[in-house]
């Protein structure tokens, strides 16, 4: 057994690694770039050595010399399936915790992967068998194989760079921007393109093999709901198999395996036709640990990591085929730091990021949590948005299912979206439920899964912890200013509302008032409501019903939901429309990332619709595009830059309509920013604050903008609005 292990790696499966190193006795040594200095996986390891970049093989061999290392494990991404890597330990003296060079370069090809397989006797879903397609022979290749196609980078996995394509009129786009991703993930933009086939189910197969000729298979794996050609819930074993396809699938994995003289643990993928699990097609082999391993440990009671680390060290399987089995079920989601951005009939999922201010992982019978996440924990977009796993086992599916939504409900991570509500509402969708699942089954129902809206609770919780932070301290003697306590007194009348002004990004802003026991949300009746605060716990006693939340700076989170609720000042947000002069056609970054491509410049004419710039964050693309036909009549953005999410990337002015010769945007397009207190009225030439002298832009085909003041009228007295002649601007909790 080796005497110390650098795990060449970052983030959860470090942690993971790092697990089983301690287990085996084994010292641990991590690697960590200045950004990840304070890490989970740089606290946990024995020692730990800075790196200027995780994908720098030779930083890797140092850092292991370093720590005085006897191998390598890689993980998984960055460099595990980088046959230059293998070498690189080898000629350095160090042992790489992986498959052979020659192993990982072979199946690292998908077009030599393919044809490999076939010679042994698998079977390979029709494509292009040649390496090194140019665009028109791809484009060719495509429309003889027949649409739709996949187009897939030779040299990667993980989702990236793949692209579905339908429509022949957008194959040289679609060719173009996975030629982009696939050099920006792997170094190498060479596709290949298969036949799609229609509601498909991902199903793999773990193997392991040693170096002396022992090759088993430890079963498969359901990996069928995924978003992006991304996996996030995978199960062991498929509903779907009967135990002879079990069995002729396993075979089918082994003999890929041997064929590439393998060693170590890998995973051979095949796509199988829902309606006919018989006819499989052999896809990929991954050559190396699997993020979705732990569903496989868990229903076969063995550690893959720790006979990752024997096999290295040259011991051979301590057992063969038919000592191999399958207990109970197993189900695992992954915890992503990303937004679900609903458009029209789809959803988009970008990434986000952030620090973790609250963090609370499950625990549970059957619940088994990998994460590389800490309090404190920096989330950017440099590397995969994938943050953590929950992982639920029981004696059947559905209890394995019940504990898995369960774990989630009692998931919260604070400080950044993520997508922990998403899966668990995807986990009780009745075709998960029924087992009835193909890789297309996310984006059908997508939409039906992410809320349409903020609960009404959400609002009232946030509001009355801004109000509880106006109360003011006891000064030294136990008295307090009566004046200072934000009860909305008023001489000879009933107390004021206070108004705080809040929202939710991407949502539109809200107006809720507080007064004594109630609270108002927008025009809706008051209701009464009260808090209850223990630590990070808060409790929302409503009309008969109580809401327990999670707390942290402006976040709240409740059954794996977190909404962050800002102080929102209507003033403000109206000048900041005013000055981009061109409402609803200022296009903003819908993640945090860097503008890979800029496609027009300023006066540039463009139609609803049409591509106008690229964004990458985590190796991900997000192409915006115009909202409506017009003028480009700002880019403030060149590529290469890096943006912040909500950052405005460029504006379209829309087009005048026929017989009008003005330019401009509805009121409605950003008339949400333009309120004071809550009590502004939107004038028929525009929108403005009332009092504060801010103009809009007039509607199209409009006329002036209303003049200051117009449309700002106070409601009914006595209800706690600014009027007119009372108060210029109400500031975001302060009593009116």
């Amino acid at each position: 057994m080796f005497e110390t292990v650098l795990v060449a790696n970052r983030g959860e499966i470090a942690v993971r690694v790092l697990r089983t190193l301690r287990e085996l006795g084994v010292r641990s040594a991590a690697v960590f770039t200045d950004a990840d200095a304070d890490a989970r996986h740089v606290r946990e390891a024995d020692t730990a050595v800075r790196v200027t970049g995780y994908l720098s093989v030779a930083e890797q061999v140092r850092a292991a010399r370093v720590a005085g290392a006897q191998a390598v494990h890689p993980g998984y991404g960055f460099l595990a399936e980088n046959a230059g890597f293998a070498r690189a330990c080898a000629e350095a003296g160090l042992v790489f915790i992986g498959p052979p060079a020659e192993a990982i370069e072979l199946m690292g090809d998908k077009i030599r992967a393919k044809r490999t397989v076939r010679s042994a006797g698998v079977p390979v879903v029709p494509g292009s068998s040649g390496s090194g397609l140019s665009d028109a022979e791809l484009a060719e290749a495509a429309l003889e194989i027949g649409l739709p196609v996949l187009l897939k980078p030779s040299a990667g996995g993980g989702g990236k760079g793949m692209r579905l394509v339908r429509d022949s009129a957008l194959l040289a786009e679609e060719i173009a921007a996975a030629r982009r991703e696939a050099r920006g993930s792997f170094g190498d933009d060479t596709l290949l393109v298969e036949r799609w086939i229609d509601r498909p189910r991902h199903i793999e197969i773990q193997v392991l093999a040693d170096g002396h000729g022992g090759v088993v298979h430890l079963g498969e794996r359901e990996c069928s709901l995924q978003r992006r050609h991304q996996k996030v819930i995978e199960e062991a074993p498929s509903v779907l198999l009967d135990p002879a396809t079990r069995t002729a699938m396993g075979e089918a994995a082994v003999q890929a395996a041997r064929a590439c003289g393998y060693a170590g643990a890998g995973t051979v993928e095949f796509i199988v036709p829902g309606a006919d699990p018989a006819s499989y097609y052999f896809m990929e082999m991954n050559t190396r640990l699997q993020v979705e391993h732990p569903v496989t440990e868990l229903v076969t009671g063995l550690d893959l990591v720790a006979w990752q680390i024997r096999v290295a060290c040259g011991e051979r399987l301590a057992f063969a085929q038919e000592d191999i089995v399958l207990t109970g079920h197993a189900v695992e989601a992954r915890i992503c730091a990303e937004t679900a951005h609903a458009g029209e009939g789809r959803v988009d999922f970008l990434p986000s990021s952030g620090s973790v201010l609250e963090l609370r992982e499950p625990e549970g019978p059957g619940v088994r949590v990998d994460s590389g996440l800490a309090p404190g924990t920096e989330v950017g977009t440099a590397y995969d948005p994938l943050l953590a796993k929950v992982i639920a086992h029981g004696p059947d599916r559905a209890t394995a299912l019940r504990r898995l939504r369960a774990a989630l409900a009692d998931t919260v991570v604070l400080g950044m979206d993520t997508n922990t509500g998403f899966l668990r509402r995807l986990l009780g969708h009745p075709a998960v439920v029924a087992g009835e699942l193909d890789t297309g089954l996310i984006d059908r129902e997508a939409a039906g899964l992410v809320p349409s809206g903020v609960p009404d609770e959400v609002y009232a919780t946030a509001a009355l912890l801004r109000q509880r932070a106006l109360a003011p301290r006891p000064v030294e003697g136990g008295w307090t200013d009566p004046f200072s306590v934000p009860s909305g007194w008023r001489l000879g009348g009933e107390p004021a509302w206070t108004v705080h002004h809040l929202r939710v990004p991407g949502r539109d802003p809200v107006t809720v008032r507080v007064r004594g026991g109630h609270v108002r949300i927008g025009d809706a009746p008051a209701m009464e409501a009260r808090l209850a605060v223990d630590g990070e716990r808060v409790l929302l006693h409503s009309e008969g019903t109580v809401f327990a939340f999670r707390h942290a700076g402006e976040w709240l989170g409740r059954d794996g939901d977190s909404w962050r609720v800002r102080p929102y000042d209507p003033v403000a947000a109206a000048l900041r429309g005013a000055a981009a002069g061109a409402g609803g056609g200022a296009l903003t970054a819908p993640m945090p990332g860097t503008v890979t491509v800029v496609k027009v410049a300023k006066g540039d004419e463009v139609v609803a619709g049409q591509s106008l710039l690229v964004v990458e964050a985590m190796k991900m693309e997000h192409v915006t595009t115009a909202p409506h036909d017009g003028t480009v009549s700002e880019i403030d953005v060149a590529a290469g830059a890096a943006v912040a999410m909500d950052q405005v990337l460029a504006v379209v002015t829309p087009a005048a309509p026929a017989g009008d010769g003005s330019v401009g945007v509805a009121a409605k397009d950003y008339s949400e920013d333009s309120t004071a207190g809550g009590g502004s009225r939107r004038g028929a030439g525009g929108s403005s604050v009332g009092g504060a002298g801010v103009r809009s832009a007039a509607p199209a085909g409009g006329g002036a903008a209303g003049p200051a003041g117009n449309g700002a009228v106070g409601v009914r007295s006595g209800d706690g609005a600014v009027g007119a002649g009372e108060r210029a601007l109400v500031r975001p909790g302060e009593a009116s």
